[in-house]
């Protein structure tokens, strides 16, 4: 019987430790909880004292963001009716896999222009200035509102966006959608199809990163940390990477919230497992597109993620898929081997495995309450 539960979880669940990485940011018949099972799951729930109903809107859309492990790093301090601080939570830090922090900052780069495009249809003007010294300082943002003429946004993008990593189909990506994902990133985006000999580079560079990450024992125990396997962990937590975010799905997902320990990811057999579906996926889809920025300042970071999640909320109408493969960027060999083959002014901050399909999911990752995040 030991025997059998133990081939069973090996044969069935490793797709979901390869496919969560440690990216920013879906479940079939799997019974897992899903965003739209936590209510609201797109509106921004009952007022908070002291929090104008309005601001409290803008804030659960901005917290719609992306995040590694979605590990959602940010936190809110209110200034007064008109001003906040948008921080990094050093507790939500992830020192494995990102020990300078960029991922998270990055993240918040993403949470702060959700802000900005909720604010605008809401009558207010978003202006956000860094005031972080540097990538350790936790008072990240300083947003000040003023009122101004509602601008139209459609703001079910920022409710419908979403990491989606299996079912990609092979086509290569149309330069007509590569011209349209671009608008926000002018010079700064880069598509290399799959077939390509620079999209073959990534695709080895995607698959050897991850091998070497799958085999860090503080990375991995990093990432176990963050699973949310049982319903009950999730709805406490409403973070991290649960059976649905995971794509587990169907018998295999009720198995594992019912039966496995977020300890289980850590043996061996699992992690040369995940090793080689991750191969099998980095094979799949229509190519890799690459963000740059102009440097590596907390300000570049914070400016990439905005500009990142500008496109990423327009991915899903042309049924574009977008997952952060970021190993790459976070393992010494992937980052020598960048700085040996790219002249020093090529600052990559994202690389992004991409591709159609067929049909788009339904959003899955959990998402804190307003309440939670922010502070008086």
């Amino acid at each position: 019987m030991q025997l059998n539960r133990r081939t069973f979880i090996k044969s069935t669940f490793t797709a979901g430790l390869a496919t969560f990485g440690s990216g920013f940011l879906l479940g079939g018949c799997s019974g897992s909880v899903t965003r739209s099972d936590l209510k609201p799951a797109n509106k921004p729930g009952p007022a908070l004292e002291g929090l104008d109903d309005r601001l409290q809107a803008i804030l659960f859309y901005a917290s719609l963001a992306p995040s590694g492990h979605n590990t959602q790093p940010w936190f809110v301090r209110l200034l007064g009716p008109d001003k906040l601080i948008v921080g990094a939570d050093p507790e939500r830090r992830l020192p494995a896999v990102d020990p300078h922090n960029r991922e998270a900052i990055i993240s918040i780069g993403a949470f702060a222009e959700n802000l900005v495009l909720a604010a605008g249809t809401m009558g207010l003007k978003a202006h956000v200035n860094v005031i972080a010294a540097d990538a350790w300082a936790q008072d990240l943002l300083e947003v000040s509102f003023e009122n101004s003429k509602p601008r139209p946004y459609p703001l079910e993008r920022l409710t419908q966006r979403m990491t989606v990593k299996q079912d990609y189909l092979g086509d290569e990506i149309r330069p007509a959608d590569i011209q349209y994902l671009s608008e926000s990133l002018p010079g700064r985006l880069f598509y290399f199809p799959r077939t390509s000999s620079h999209g073959k580079c990534i695709q080895e560079g995607a698959i050897e990163n991850f091998r070497v990450q799958a085999n860090r024992d503080d990375a991995q125990r990093e990432t176990v940390q963050w699973m949310r396997l049982s319903n009950r962990d999730a709805r406490q937590h409403r973070d991290g990477l649960t059976v649905a975010g995971m794509e587990i799905r169907g018998l295999k997902g009720w198995f594992v919230r019912h039966f496995v320990a977020p300890e289980t990811f850590l043996k061996p057999g699992f992690r040369q497992q995940s090793i080689e579906h991750t191969a099998r996926l980095a094979q799949e889809g229509g190519g890799w597109l690459i963000i740059t920025s102009n440097g590596n300042a907390v300000a570049d970071w914070i400016d990439a993620g905005r500009r990142f999640e500008r496109m990423a909320l327009t991915a899903r109408e042309r049924r574009i898929a977008l997952q952060p493969m970021t190993q790459h960027l976070e393992e010494a060999s992937g980052l020598d081997k960048i700085a040996a083959h790219h002249d020093a002014s090529v600052i990559p901050q994202f690389i992004l495995r991409v591709g159609y399909l067929q049909r788009y999911p339904d959003p899955v990752s959990l998402r804190r309450p307003v309440s939670w995040f922010t502070r008086g």
